[in-house]
Formats: structure tokens, C-alpha cells, sequence
């Protein structure tokens, strides 16, 4: 493992109607260039990462098309309703070239913040296991709210993670477990909830917090001022 390449799958179907607007939020303009160019530009200068595969809308119409980035593949599939349906679409439309047994990752579009060393660590240790996913400890005190918005009670935040990606699976394995969830009709909100279902437990890689999902107007500013300290 210690000179593979691996691909990354993006998923990119998502409407992102928390910020608000027609434009889907990965193609809304972060430091003058849609906020996904920001993501793979980074993606793409890993040199750990041979290519991207980027799942879109069927109705997408604001694709560049570009094809590769720093001398690297891009590819485009149409993905599904959901992020679960569009991450296994990718995976489905990954080259031939990538095995069953080899590992992919898979990172939101909405995440341009993060760190090369942070995907280094990823691969090295999440490789000697059957794959894992960056995070960060819960560290803030954690509330159970009720319906009014009151605080009820203090939720233990022992061995409680917030989950980021990139994700990093084996092929096979992680689109076996991403279809039986579907033909269940359990919808995962990301690739280690269907590894946790299919009996695996991925290894939780510490990683940088500054690697936030840009979700809401506000993360914007944010984004633009963390991607100014690493330009």
C-alpha cells in the first residue's frame, strides 16, 4: 500500500437548499471559483490520488466538464436521489483498472478545506485495517434539546466522534454494503454507516477540525478565510 494511488469518488448531486438560491451550493462562488473547484484542486494535488470520479444530477447544468487536473483523470457519472445512491454510482463507473480489493476514497464536494497531511495520515493507517474515515472527538458539551428548544439534559460526549471525510473503503466492499443498504431502504448519511451495518468497524483517523462542510451562508466566509491561510 505504501506506493498505491488511490481514486476518490465526489459526490455532487445534492441541491444544497440550506444556503438558499437556484444554484446548487457546490457551484455557488467561494474565493472567486465555484466552491467544487476549490474541493478537487486539492484532491487533485494530492499525489497520493490518481484520479477523481465526480457524480452529478441528471439536470446538472453547471458542470464545467473538465476533464483532467493536474495532469490527472476526472470522470463524471450521474448520480442518485441521495448521497448513498450517487457514492455507489461512483463507485459502479470507476475504471476498470480499479479492483475489487483496492481502496477508494470518498470525499464531499463541500469540504475544500482539507489537508494533505490529514489524507496521508488516512491512508496509512486506515490501509492496515478494513478502512476508516477522518473525524474529531467530540470536545464541546453536548445537549439533548426538547421540542421547545429548551436544554433537557447534558449528553455523556465520551468516545463521540463528529464524522468528515475523506472516507476510504475497498471497492467491492464498500459497494456491497452501500446496495444492501439500499435494497433494505435504510438511507446512510455516509460510507462508514453502511460498513458499521455490514458488520465492519472503521478506524476513526483524528483529523484537522478546520476541515468543515460548507452547509450554510456562513460557512462560506469561513471557507474563503481558511483557504486564504493555505494559498
Amino acid at each position: 500500500m505504501s506506493a498505491a494511488r488511490l481514486w476518490c469518488v465526489v459526490p455532487a448531486a445534492g441541491r444544497g437548499t440550506r444556503v438558499g438560491g437556484d444554484c446548487p451550493k457546490q457551484y455557488l462562488p467561494l474565493a472567486g471559483r465555484p466552491l467544487i473547484e476549490h474541493t478537487l484542486e486539492r484532491l487533485a494535488a494530492h499525489p497520493r490520488i490518481a484520479g477523481l470520479l465526480v457524480t452529478l444530477a441528471a439536470t446538472d447544468a453547471h458542470w464545467s466538464g473538465m476533464e483532467t487536473l493536474h495532469g490527472k483523470p476526472v470522470l463524471a457519472a450521474i448520480g442518485g436521489a441521495e448521497r448513498s445512491d450517487s457514492v455507489l454510482a461512483g463507485l459502479q463507473a470507476l475504471p476498470a483498472s480499479v479492483a475489487a480489493d483496492d481502496f477508494v476514497l470518498v470525499h464531499d464536494a463541500a469540504r475544500p478545506c482539507v489537508r494533505t497531511a490529514d489524507i496521508d495520515r488516512l491512508i496509512e493507517l486506515a490501509s492496515a485495517r478494513d478502512g476508516g474515515l477522518l473525524g474529531a472527538p467530540l470536545r464541546d458539551t453536548l445537549k439533548r434539546a426538547n421540542a421547545d428548544g429548551c436544554s433537557e439534559f447534558t449528553e455523556a460526549r465520551d468516545l463521540r466522534w463528529r464524522a468528515f471525510t475523506p472516507q476510504m473503503f475497498r471497492r467491492a466492499q464498500l459497494s456491497a454494503a452501500l446496495g444492501d443498504a439500499a435494497r433494505r431502504g435504510v438511507n446512510v448519511s455516509d460510507e462508514a454507516m453502511a460498513m458499521e451495518q455490514a458488520g465492519f468497524a472503521p478506524l476513526l483517523v483524528e483529523g484537522a477540525e478546520d476541515n468543515i462542510k460548507v452547509t450554510t451562508a456562513a460557512d462560506f466566509a469561513l471557507a474563503e478565510f481558511l483557504l486564504s491561510r493555505t494559498a
